[in-house]
């Protein structure tokens, strides 16, 4: 496992040949983007275009800046644009953005004008700025904007020189000062100007979703900056803290690259001791490599990763399935102090612990930290259940099926089989003595979730917690008056559904002619223990 792993991480992409175009010239770009399908995307960057005319007939000169350059220079093409503009005061560069929409006040004392336009998209129009630290914290910064200020200089306040490449858009030029192009081109990752760099610690945070979304490599001079910024972390609110997170998880291909480039820079040493780096046994000495939980964690995010755009997922769906596949591996290394006895409660306790205190660290809502708790503590249940009804041939009932719906839930089993795919197709099969059988199913595919997703849908709990069987309104229409009894009789109802398979007149049926509530409890419960 830890060879296939290194051995993907030696993958990087092919740098742009030298005769091919660095960018394409706009039209060709529009044209691309319809042709592609992308037809929101041509739109706005039309209406960039549009700006970028109006400003320059004002006498002006408008940039793209930024993401939406690097992005271009990859052959991406990008949604959002920020376009800054240079030889016009503030107040004629928002008389210029008025015509195309609304213009926003929050971001105006920094310089920064987002423009609603008219068909529901919006673009940031700025002026260059400098951005200098006054005092303590993230929102210590003064800002002077000057839009007579050289190119070179506005782009030395960008964080990396991958994101210090401007655009003329109208005479399809490329300012390069940093030597941004070419370190897009190598898949550098490397700082722009030092000093201002360490002016915000979460540049660090944001190395780490860079190198995972681009494959990047640390340039050398970067790694010593990158890692005497590491201890500041702490000081940074965990929601600015969880963005980065958000964004490397679900932005990149392989967020195992980021994961790794956390490891090395400290980051994990400074935020999350938690994560099992290595496991230690209780004789102090570190296991074989092929049992690296790390290892493993690193290679099932990358499957993760595949399958959230496989599946094409919702952003909180997605942030869910990625968050459970990558804590869940947290406390399996035991602490030595857990002693033998007990010992899966214990480990189930820790490990429900150690989830809490990362999500909780990184502002991660209460109902997600619920699904994926739910989701690690029953993530091999898809592939248990499936050996035991397709390998050994035993017939697993509806009811455990239902009651798997009912025992993860907020999580569904559509959110279970995909964090059990993730795992299995990173780790291969789980290793339990006394199910021989796993060994029978193939690594590379994972065939309990079309089984287990055709049996949750046929009985309507693919995508939530099962149904009642009866509800507090058909006891009161059969005669019984409300009371603490009606929740017992629903729950003997469902238990019936799933342990002895009955219908709802099956029920009704039972407790025929009784007008007690309590002797009509007695009667479902003694059918449940009752040998067919």
């Amino acid at each position: 496992m830890r060879e296939k792993f290194l051995s993907q991480k030696k993958e990087k992409r092919e740098p742009k040949k030298e005769e091919e175009k660095i960018i394409l010239s706009s039209l060709e770009y529009i044209e691309k983007m319809e042709e592609l399908g992308l037809l929101e995307h041509a739109k706005t960057y039309k209406k960039v275009l549009e700006i970028a005319k109006a400003i320059k007939e004002a006498g002006g000169q408008a940039l793209l800046v930024g993401g939406a350059v690097r992005d271009m220079i990859m052959g991406v093409y990008p949604k959002d644009f920020d376009i800054e503009v240079y030889k016009l005061p503030p107040k004629k560069v928002e008389e210029i953005v008025n015509r195309f929409g609304k213009v926003s006040d929050v971001g105006k004392a920094f310089g920064i004008l987002k423009v609603f336009l008219k068909d529901g998209l919006d673009i940031d129009v700025s002026l260059p700025r400098t951005d200098s630290k006054i005092e303590a914290g993230h929102k210590g910064f003064e800002v002077k904007t000057d839009p007579y200020m050289s190119i070179e200089d506005a782009a030395r306040r960008r964080d990396f020189t991958i994101n210090s490449v401007a655009y003329d858009p109208l005479e399809n030029e490329l300012y390069n000062p940093f030597g941004g192009v070419e370190d897009i081109k190598n898949r550098i990752l490397r700082v722009t100007d030092p000093e201002r760099f360490r002016d915000d610690p979460l540049r660090v945070m944001r190395a780490l979703q860079f190198i995972g979304r681009f494959g990047l490599e640390i340039h050398k001079d970067t790694i010593p900056i990158l890692r005497e910024m590491t201890p500041q972390l702490k000081e940074l609110p965990k929601e600015r803290i969880g963005e980065e997170w958000k964004k490397l998880l679900l932005k990149a291909e392989k967020p195992s690259l980021g994961l790794e480039a956390g490891v090395i820079l400290g980051v994990f040493r400074e935020l999350h001791p938690e994560f099992p780096l290595s496991i230690e046994s209780s004789q102090g000495k570190k296991s074989p490599p092929e049992s690296d939980l790390w290892i493993y964690t690193l290679m099932s995010v990358d499957e993760a990763a595949k399958i959230i755009r496989r599946e094409e997922l919702s952003e909180k769906k997605a942030i869910t399935i990625m968050l459970s596949v990558l804590c869940t591996d947290l406390g399996k290394a035991i602490p030595e102090r857990f002693e033998e006895k007990d010992i899966q409660d214990k480990q189930k306790r820790w490990s429900e612990e150690l989830v809490r205190k990362f999500l909780s660290k990184i502002g991660i809502d209460n109902l997600t930290k619920k699904k994926v708790i739910k989701l690690i503590s029953h993530y091999l249940v898809p592939t248990k259940l499936y050996i035991e009804e397709i390998v050994r041939g035993n017939k697993v009932k509806d009811g455990v099926i239902r009651n798997l719906a009912k025992e993860i839930d907020p999580a569904t089993i559509q959110e279970l089989v995909l964090v059990s795919e993730a795992d299995h197709l990173g780790r291969g099969v789980f290793i339990e003595p006394e199910i021989a059988e796993q060994l029978l199913l193939p690594q590379d595919k994972f065939l309990p979730r079309e089984w287990l997703i055709k049996r949750a849908r046929a009985l309507k709990v693919e995508k939530s917690r099962p149904v009642d069987l009866t509800r507090g309104r058909d006891w009161l229409n059969f005669g019984y008056t409300p009371g603490p009894h009606i929740g017992v009789l629903i729950d003997l109802s469902n238990r019936l559904r799933d342990e002895k398979d009955f219908s709802k007149e099956m029920v009704f049926q039972l407790v025929d002619g009784i007008e007690d509530p309590k002797e009509a409890i007695k009667i479902l419960k003694a059918k449940l223990v009752q040998k067919e």
